[in-house]
């Protein structure tokens, strides 16, 4: 069983919107540069600038990610799949940086602008990656019917699943709205994964401060795991995997424990002990975390890791699986499946 980095990114570059249509190229993002007024050096602030916003270009320098640019951006392949030897890491799978989420707050048409190119950027990586990369499809939410075209080409073209978040715009995951999405995926066989990210106008507004950014980031993804739960969702889309990706999962007892109440109180059921693999729920951990406390909750099926690779945040740790691997309060054969058979069964790897 091959050694699979569950969650990886990738930096967007001018070439990534290169791919754009010569229609579009009046929404290809631009650059723009602020020189650092506080430093007697030519150092630059570089921003990627669409529909009105602005987005940091470098909020992930190689330096503090400790991965090489040229890898980061994809710009030589065999830079990274070197490094990937090095880190004993067998197959990536890859995630976007600016389509985390502000870009979903964008333009219905520059959104799908963007995500047309980034999917086509990622299935020539793909193509070009002899097997060592996987992708998830970025979808263009505003528009369903553009993004089960994406959903359609990135099956065609190497994708292993779709990108969510659990804010996006005004739609949890529990509104009808993307429920022919969810449709598609189960028509496609494909993972529906939540990422660590989202994009809401006021939420945005709120926890604007970077003491906010658990708001902003993490909890959207265990308030996700937490409604599809309660929910008859996943049943209704038996062929659908979810993913809850770069959240850790420490939280996984407490929401399941938070079910079990509601459940009993609100509608006089008992929880499933199995729930997680019945509902085909996958959590991401992290290497610091009490995993055998977890595996109590989570089964030995449920558990994935990712590096962050590329990152350079609260969830990064460029060894991470190495690290799982080498623990001892952990069984070898858990371990195997948290770094191999369980990533492999989310991803239909």
């Amino acid at each position: 069983m091959p050694v699979i980095d569950a969650d990886c990114h990738v930096i967007e570059t001018q070439a990534t919107w290169s791919y754009m249509r010569e229609a579009d190229e009046a929404l290809r993002p631009r650059v723009l540069v602020q020189p650092d007024a506080e430093t007697s050096t030519a150092r630059r602030t570089e921003f990627w600038f669409f529909d009105g916003m602005m987005q940091n270009k470098r909020a992930f320098p190689p330096e503090r990610s400790r991965t090489p640019a040229e890898a980061a951006e994809m710009t030589n392949l065999e830079t990274r799949t070197a490094h990937m030897d090095e880190l004993g890491t067998d197959v990536q799978v890859l995630y976007p940086t600016v389509l985390l989420g502000l870009a979903m707050g964008a333009r219905t048409q520059t959104q799908i602008a963007m995500c047309r190119a980034y999917n086509r950027w990622l299935a020539d990586i793909w193509r070009e990656g002899a097997g060592r990369f996987r992708w998830l499809v970025a979808p263009p939410v505003l528009d369903r019917a553009a993004t089960m075209e994406e959903m359609e080409f990135g099956k065609a073209n190497g994708a292993c699943g779709m990108m969510l978040h659990g804010l996006l715009g005004d739609y949890t995951p529990v509104d009808p709205y993307l429920f022919p999405l969810y449709q598609k995926a189960n028509d496609l066989e494909m993972p529906v994964c939540f990422h660590a990210g989202m994009y809401n106008h006021a939420f945005e507004g709120i926890f604007h401060s970077r003491l906010t950014g658990l708001w902003k980031a993490k909890v959207p993804v265990i308030s996700a795991f937490h409604a599809l739960a309660l929910s008859d969702i996943p049943e209704r889309y038996p062929r659908v995997r979810w993913g809850f990706i770069e959240a850790a999962s420490s939280w996984v007892p407490y929401v399941l424990t938070d079910l079990g109440a509601r459940l009993k109180r609100m509608q006089g059921r008992v929880i499933e002990p199995d729930l997680m693999r019945r509902k085909q729920f996958y959590v991401a951990c992290q290497t610091e975390e009490d995993i055998p406390y977890i595996l109590k909750f989570t089964g030995e099926e449920n558990l994935v890791i990712g590096s962050d690779y590329g990152h350079a945040d609260t969830s990064s740790e460029l060894e991470a699986l190495r690290i799982l691997q080498q623990r001892e309060d952990i069984s070898a054969e858990v371990k195997s499946r948290i770094v191999g058979a369980n990533a492999s069964a989310l991803y239909g790897l």
